[in-house]
């Protein structure tokens, strides 16, 4: 007589929660099904809030040494005295020079880095970065199309020309995506085809103009070289109303990121979401390449590595790319001075040269997890 095996009760279901950080298991929280590598635990609350501590002190070395070095270097005395004391021998060298680009790189930085948070968020692609939606070709193709037909060579008309490509470029990839019913993939594509457009008309402008070329050459790179500190206090405005809005877009998001139908039980309204995500982006990326000119990569490698420490939960990423994107950037800074005395590399190129091999790294380690 065959031998049945005794029937079992059925377990309890737990109920499904709504934290982005809470992911289903079907095995033990440290081990995935099947064995293989232990699943990572997301850190505490108190490891992150020591780990933006520890990025905060990090922040403020960079600054000290984006003060102390560049064709002339200082020791941190030095660089302290020309920042308190104007009879200092180095006090027009650190006010004149290195205090503007600091704080410059300081805005652009945390610019960039919210922008891209934003921006892996709202299409749900890790690997995104601000220029995937052609904001920074909108900006960057009105700039150029300022400077080659209206001969503007100050930031207060390149600052107002960028928001309005940003802007416009936006608009036209959420109409173009679909408006209200908007997807992240109709966004990427609508994004990747404005962007390839909008960069080759720089191009063509910048080969046919002769007499514009070099006042765009330096821009178009990317540098923190010409900053003054009146293009900080014109430039810091719209990056803080920039990030206020995406601080403020942490949970919408964190809900959006579970799909919109579950977004709307938990009180979200993800076109109103989306629209807020793009003008934040508008706000952030328009001003900074207004004041720097288009830098690569910061947006792509920065919220991808956090999310890496934090897990993907925007109410610590988002503070902790605002940290750490300006150490990057202030960072490829100061090292593209010393590499290029006694003149400079300028920060576009070094944060090219460091980005490409770590989205190459990205794709990688994506294509084994995939595996």
């Amino acid at each position: 007589m065959p031998v049945t095996e005794p029937s079992r009760a059925a377990a309890p279901v737990a109920p499904r929660s709504t934290d982005p950080t809470v992911r289903p298991s079907a095995g033990p929280p440290d081990r995935p099904p099947g064995g293989g590598k232990p699943r990572r635990v997301a850190a505490s609350p108190a490891a992150r809030t020591a780990g933006l501590a520890g990025a905060l002190l990090l922040l403020l070395a960079l600054a000290v040494l984006s003060l102390a070095f560049g064709a002339r270097s200082l020791t941190a005395a030095e660089a302290w005295r020309g920042l308190v004391d104007s009879g200092s021998p180095a006090y027009q060298v650190v006010h004149q020079m290195r205090l503007p680009r600091t704080l410059l790189g300081l805005l652009i930085g945390t610019a960039l880095g919210l922008a891209g948070c934003v921006m892996q968020s709202l299409t749900r692609n890790p690997l995104a970065d601000p220029g995937l939606l052609g904001i920074n070709a909108g900006a960057s193709a009105a700039v150029v199309t300022a400077i080659t037909a209206l001969g503007v060579t100050s930031f207060t008309g390149y600052v107002w020309f960028a928001l309005a490509g940003a802007a416009a470029v936006s608009v036209l990839v959420y109409a173009v995506g679909g408006g209200r019913g908007a997807t992240p993939a109709r966004l990427a594509l609508a994004g990747a085809a404005l962007n390839a457009a909008l960069f080759s008309y720089v191009s063509a402008a910048m080969i046919l103009d002769t007499v514009s070329l070099d006042r765009m050459r330096f821009w178009t790179v990317g540098s923190l070289a010409s900053a003054q500190l009146g293009t900080v206090a014109k430039v810091a405005p719209f990056i803080a109303a920039g990030a206020v809005v995406a601080l403020l877009l942490a949970r919408p998001l964190n809900a959006l990121a579970l799909g919109d139908d579950q977004a709307r039980a938990l009180g979200a309204r993800p076109a109103r979401v989306r629209a807020a995500a793009i003008t934040a982006v508008t706000l952030l990326c328009g001003a900074a390449t207004a004041a720097a000119g288009p830098i690569v990569f910061v947006g792509l490698m920065v919220p991808h590595l956090v999310r890496a420490l934090t897990g993907p939960d925007l109410r610590w990423m988002l503070p902790y790319c605002a940290v750490l994107a300006p150490v990057l950037l202030l960072g490829a800074d100061v090292l593209g001075r010393l590499l290029g005395r006694p003149g400079e590399l300028q920060v576009g190129i070094v944060t090219a040269v460091v980005g490409g091999p770590v989205f190459l790294w990205v794709l990688r380690r994506r294509k084994v997890a995939a595996a």
